[in-house]
């Protein structure tokens, strides 16, 4: 299941010092009925005598553990009738089991970020938590009992099969989404890769349990599984407890069954046409080419890049460029068996669709006359191991990631793509795109006939163990320091200092796994009179800055940026503009160095201010028809009426692609120069630096640079506008949004502050345990998302409760008075000491867990110091939290939410619903 609503995590992590981590492997003592199998680059893979593969990956910097269990099995493991299967299953193993039969309230208790997935090759499931003996106890208990205790019973199939239906739903809204299963299921003809992982929604509905249970014993067993455990921990005493609780089931005595289905070589053009409701024009190209583990996907990979990226990629500069299209792309889907490359380009409205699919055409058919260069090749294998580094660099994200080199037959396959990747050549990249890249190999318009025929053979699959047999890697990445992340303690080891003319610094050393460096710098800017009708030119200066400076082309940004090993992402508005930046600390000076030629030097080069036009209207565009953007418009219009002309004015979607269309570069030009400065900034940073050297480098880079308007920040007032209701049509959508919320007069420094953001956890947070989720999608099966927000100004009484829920149309009345029964039951009876107390200990882990993060807390020690506060304020309020009794949380809500002066905004084809009664 996709992530849920990003916006609800809170800071939070744990620390034990007891986890220390053993010198060397050499230290790790490795109990009977577990074999120590390969070491590569600082993981480690034993095997359990029943079949259980582990991988541990201890890293002491981050004070949190991930475990992360693989099954290998997904999508391409169902038969007919069954499609969808082992997603669904994946929704259910949520359910619960004997020993634990509440695992969303668990993992909320826990301070745990969950999730599961299902793609072609495998399922998994993880949970990142505070590092601490218990909690790994917990999480390994928890993923034992599941492996073979599920219910996987009929009363959770028939609450959840409406939930997977809606995901469904949601992705039959998006049409490049379903263009590219319709070209899935063009391309292969016999395999299941041709099939998507979401399923059909006939099977959805109608797949029998039995068949579930039976899917569910053949594969989730302990000789199909792979786990990994990264983090802070004693090697040791995690070996002893996954012996404990993973070692004890017994090996199964069934056979797997294999898959054995080959894709018959393509022999002609193959062609797909998908009408549907929408706004913007898309074509794509999709090519066989082998599995993941062959060595010419090294070079497939690269080929992807030069023809997909921005603004190097050859796709960009032939359509993009030339304003044929608005967008371009291309990606590899690297599986186990032999995958898809695809190509995409997004034409608005009014542009020639013909014109697009034959300039992309021409575009890929071109590589045969100009090969890729060694420039193109060097700057591909740049950016692809860059973001192998990044991932490496975070310990959470490889335990994550290794789940898909594991399905591909092996994880050390993850370092040996790295290494094949830094060997490739032009003249490999060549050969791929001449072998796999021809008309006959592809899936995209018309079919044309040949006269004999024509074939792309696809190597068969690599032995994996043969690949691997002998892998030994390389020197495992510098490690970090063990570190405390309470308020107190980062209050104690941050310094504060400011620079001229207003960029007030929050300066917090410590070692990094790879020596990272975390940087968030924020600029606002502006008054109220100065910024009338700059909006839209303030909206488009800020995408603009790494599209060329005085000195560099945004090709020679982005080559500098993986020369660098940086990930740089400069965004902004029409008062407001923001920096993150993660480099290695040996390359921080020289990332400073371009940041600030970025922020202080941009050239607005007219051709890219033009294409930056395009992004953003087919962008825009493309939101006419989506329910969520629809719904939310309406209701943001409404909680906030200012003047046409105010920076704070929301257009409508039709005032914006005006707006976008009558920008000048001299407006954007213009907006910058006048606007732009550190007259009223805050800086942190976060990771492995000196801070004298980097406040020093600060000061060179940034020191004198003011704004030229008079900064004043821009109020929002508590406004108690009447409830707004209203539906809203978005024809030929599966799936609708349901939207609701109130404004508060309310503080963040009020008295109810403390107990509102707590029993909003309750109402709308935590991992599908909420009031408003436990009743819409665990009880009632009717919302794939649901979930509710609160927030208040740190300067004026103005605060904001929001809900939303995503839903089939036919269900919104019941929907919207399921919802309401739920928050009146609220306000009628509260929460228990139960809930209470389960709600503190799993909002106070989310808030440890998020400080633990280098990245948040770097965001996080800006956002104080914009508000004038340190980690004090934060020490405060999650002591005034704790304090909080049940009827403290329960008189709060009732002097604040009322359901009679709530707002509902609900956007679907409910016309269609009307209709016909059957959807």
């Amino acid at each position: 299941m996709p992530h849920l609503g990003a916006w609800l995590l809170f800071l939070g992590v744990f620390l034990v010092s007891s986890l220390a981590l053993p010198s060397s492997t050499q230290d790790v003592s490795i109990p009977d009925g577990i074999q120590r199998v390969a070491s590569v680059e600082g993981i480690t893979e034993y095997r359990l005598d029943n079949g259980l593969r582990l991988l541990l990956f201890p890293d002491p910097s981050k004070q949190t553990i991930t475990v992360n269990i693989t099954y290998l099995v997904g999508s391409k493991h169902e038969g007919y009738g069954e499609t969808g299967m082992a997603h669904l299953l994946e929704h259910l193993v949520f359910k619960g089991t004997p020993g634990h039969p509440d695992i969303p309230q668990e993992l909320t208790e826990h301070g745990a970020r969950p999730n599961g997935t299902t793609w072609y090759d495998r399922t998994n499931y993880f949970e990142t938590f505070p590092a601490n003996e218990e909690n790994l106890e917990w999480a390994l208990d928890l993923e034992a009992d599941r492996m073979v205790n599920s219910f996987i019973a009929q009363r959770d199939l028939d609450s959840e099969m409406t939930v997977v239906r809606n995901e469904f739903e949601m992705g039959e809204n998006y049409p490049q989404n379903v263009l590219m299963q319709r070209m899935l299921s063009t391309a292969y003809l016999w395999h299941s890769y041709g099939k998507s992982t979401i399923g059909s929604r006939s099977d959805i509905e109608n797949v029998p349990i039995e068949n579930l249970q039976a899917f569910y014993r053949t594969w989730y067993q302990p000789d199909n599984a792979v786990l990994v455990v990264a983090g802070n921990f004693d090697e040791s005493a995690a070996l002893q407890l996954v012996r404990r609780k993973l070692g004890a089931i017994p090996r199964p005595t069934r056979t797997l069954p294999s898959s054995y289905t080959v894709e018959t070589p393509q022999d002609g053009e193959r062609s797909v046409t998908l009408r549907r409701v929408g706004d913007v024009q898309v074509v794509g190209a999709a090519f066989h080419v082998p599995a993941g583990s062959h060595p010419d996907f090294a070079a497939i990979d690269l080929l992807s890049f030069i023809l997909g990226d921005t603004p190097s990629g050859r796709l960009y500069k032939a359509l993009v460029e030339t304003q044929k299209a608005a967008r371009a792309s291309a990606f590899a889907f690297q599986l186990a068996d032999p995958g898809i490359l695809f190509a995409f380009a997004e034409v608005r409205k009014d542009g020639s669709l013909s014109e697009a699919r034959d300039a992309l055409l021409r575009e890929i058919d071109r590589l045969a006359e100009e090969p890729p260069t060694r420039q193109e090749t060097d700057r591909a294998r740049a950016s692809r191991l860059k973001d192998w580094d990044t991932t490496m660099r975070a310990s959470e994200r490889a335990a994550i990631m290794l789940s898909n080199w594991a399905a591909m037959g092996d994880w050390r396959l993850m370092f040996l793509h790295r290494d094949r990747l830094e060997k490739v050549a032009p003249e490999d990249v060549d050969r791929v795109a001449a072998a796999y890249l021809g008309s006959i190999n592809r899936t995209v318009g018309l079919y044309i006939p040949t006269t004999e025929p024509l074939r792309a053979e696809i190597p068969a699959t690599p032995d994996i163990v043969a690949l691997v047999e002998k892998y030994e890697g390389r020197e495992t990445l510098a490690t970090g320091e063990a570190f405390d992340p309470s308020p107190e303690a980062v209050e104690s080891r941050t310094a504060r200092s400011e620079i001229e003319p207003g960029l007030r610094l929050a300066l917090l050393p410590k070692k990094t796994r790879g020596g990272v460096v975390q940087v968030a710098l924020d600029l606002q800017f502006g008054n109220a009179d100065d910024l009338r009708g700059k909006a839209s030119a303030g909206e488009l200066t800020a995408p603009m800055l790494m599209r060329g400076t005085e000195s560099k082309s945004r090709q020679e940004i982005q080559d500098e940026l993986d020369r660098l090993g940086a990930n740089l992402r400069v965004f902004g508005e029409a008062s407001r503009a923001g920096v993150r930046l993660e480099v290695p600390r040996q390359n921080l000076v020289a990332a400073l160095d371009l940041v600030a030629e970025i922020l202080r030097r941009p050239s607005f080069p007219a051709s890219e201010l033009e294409i930056l036009r395009e992004e953003t209207l087919a962008r825009l565009e493309d939101s006419r028809s989506d329910p969520f953007q629809i719904a939310m418009t309406a209701f943001r219009r409404h909680a906030a009426d200012w003047p046409k002309e105010d920076p704070r004015y929301l257009p409508t979607l039709e005032e914006r692609i005006e707006r976008t269309k009558s920008v000048t570069l001299d407006e954007v030009r213009e907006f910058h120069a006048r606007f732009y400065g550190l007259s009223h900034a805050e800086l942190a940073a976060v990771g492995d630096f000196d801070a004298a050297e980097f406040e020093s480098s600060l000061r060179e880079v940034f020191g004198g640079w003011r704004s030229g308007a008079t900064y004043e920040r821009l109020a929002s007032p508590y406004r108690d506008n009447p409830p707004l209701i209203e539906e809203i049509e978005a024809p030929d959508k599966e799936s609708a949004v349901f939207l609701a919320g109130l404004p508060m007069e309310i503080r963040d420094e009020d008295p109810d502050y403390p107990a509102l953001v707590l029993g909003n956890f309750m109402t709308g947070g935590g991992f599908l345990n909420s009031r408003v989720a436990t009743r819409l999608r665990q009880k009632e099966g009717l919302s794939y998302g649901a979930g509710c927000s609160f927030d208040a100004s740190a300067w004026e009484k103005s605060g904001r409760f929001f809900c939303y829920a995503i839903y089939a149309p036919q269900h919104a009345q019941r929907l919207e008075s399921a919802f309401k029964e739920e928050i009146a039951r609220i306000l009628d009876d509260g929460f228990s000491a139960e809930e209470i107390a389960a709600a503190k200990q799993g909002w106070l882990e989310q808030r440890r867990l998020s400080r633990s993060q280098e990245r948040e807390l770097a965001a996080s020690l800006n956002a104080l110091g914009y508000e004038g506060r340190t980690l004090e304020w934060m020490g405060r309020l999650e002591a005034e939290v704790r304090a909080l009794s049940p009827s403290d949380v329960l008189e709060a809500m009732q002097r604040h939410l009322q359901l009679d002066r709530m707002s509902f905004v609900k956007a679907g084809d409910f016309a269609r619903v009307v209709s016909d009664p059957e959807k």
